[in-house]
């Protein structure tokens, strides 16, 4: 019997490959990889959540790219890869955490959140005719006392983390993550550390207009996205950190050369 080209298999509906690779879903993968860095840590007295929003004019209004969303009241959600593919699942994330209210008259679990979104996506990578979510989330939020940071694949994979990253800059961020970060790390260090990150990878280009970020706070219970104005001073004082850097490395080549 003659083997079906690989063209076949990635075309249309999702089916296994003869070495058991699902196309579609890799090439969702891929859009998530080309999409904005979006960085998740997780602190002591809650989550952070960061999104480097890639504003590809000066024409374009900073406020109308939205990356980072409310799903819940303890419960947020940045994206990478496709927005308009976040916003449905984000949707489906909010019909959830009311259902969950109306019938057991509590706030849902982040992880059953995160579960049940997992399922929604997972549903599109077997049914017919339907293609995989092009985008991945990092769900950050708080819960009976405990901080919770999930990442969701197109797959319908998930799994919960210290502090992670999805997007293009993910192998940066990890890299620098996986030497500095530290688990008794407190909610400002976390934003300092996550503005770090994406300063590295934008390499230098963040401000107010170009990066969102949202926080979940243990002692509050809630997920709020910052202002404008919340987060200037945390900008100002990473950018500060690396003008200082660059000044004492410049000095330090001058008298190497002296």
């Amino acid at each position: 019997m003659q083997m079906m080209p690989q063209m076949g298999y990635d075309r249309a509906i999702t089916v296994f490959s003869p070495d058991g690779r699902l196309f579609q879903v890799e090439y969702a993968r891929e859009a998530v990889k080309r999409g904005t860095t979006a960085v998740g840590i997780k602190a002591l007295d809650g989550v952070v959540l960061l999104v480097d929003k890639r504003l590809t004019s000066r024409l374009l209004e900073g406020g109308s790219v939205e990356k980072i969303f409310l799903i819940d009241e303890h419960i947020g959600a940045a994206t990478s890869g496709l927005v308009a593919d976040a916003r449905m699942l984000i949707d489906r994330g909010r019909v959830e955490a009311q259902i969950n209210k109306i019938v057991y008259d509590e706030a849902i679990d982040v992880q059953t959140l995160a579960k049940k979104i997992c399922d929604f996506k997972q549903a599109y990578t077997q049914i017919g005719g339907l293609r995989p979510f092009g985008t991945a989330l990092l769900i950050g939020g708080v819960y009976n006392g405990n901080n919770y940071l999930l990442e969701t694949d197109p797959s319908g994979a998930l799994l919960e983390y210290k502090a992670t990253a999805i997007g293009s800059g993910r192998t940066i961020v990890t890299e620098m993550f996986e030497e500095k970060y530290d688990e008794n790390i407190m909610l400002e260090d976390a934003i300092l550390l996550g503005l770090e990150a994406l300063y590295r990878v934008t390499e230098g280009k963040i401000g107010t207009t170009t990066v969102d970020a949202g926080i979940a706070e243990l002692e509050k219970k809630e997920f709020r996205i910052l202002s404008a104005g919340e987060l200037e001073p945390y900008i100002k004082k990473v950018k500060e950190r690396h003008e200082k850097a660059e000044g004492a490395s410049e000095e330090g080549k001058e008298g190497k050369e002296k």
